[in-house]
């Protein structure tokens, strides 16, 4: 299987993360507030979001192009679509 153009970019996102979530289970160890800590847990969850985001997005537009074949303006539309409902994942 071939890794997709988003797959780098996503894996630096994802080790960025690795390393707030360390930091995060270090501010609870040492007893940071909770308004801190629930600051970072905002971010992480909002970058995993994103790194979400991009995976979903990638594999339309490249996975499921390849089983419709050609791009009509309907199937095109179609895609579309289907990535801009994602933003309710």
């Amino acid at each position: 299987m071939a890794t997709h153009a988003s797959h780098p970019d996503i894996i630096k996102r994802l080790k960025r993360l690795e390393g707030h979530l360390r930091g995060v289970i270090e501010m609870l160890e040492n007893q940071r507030s909770c308004a801190d800590i629930a600051q970072q847990m905002q971010a992480i969850e909002s970058a995993m979001t994103k790194a979400k985001k991009t995976l979903i997005h990638d594999h339309i537009d490249h996975c499921l192009e390849k089983v419709g074949g050609s791009s009509s303006r309907a199937h095109r539309a179609s895609i579309d679509e289907f990535k801009g409902i994602t933003k309710y994942l």
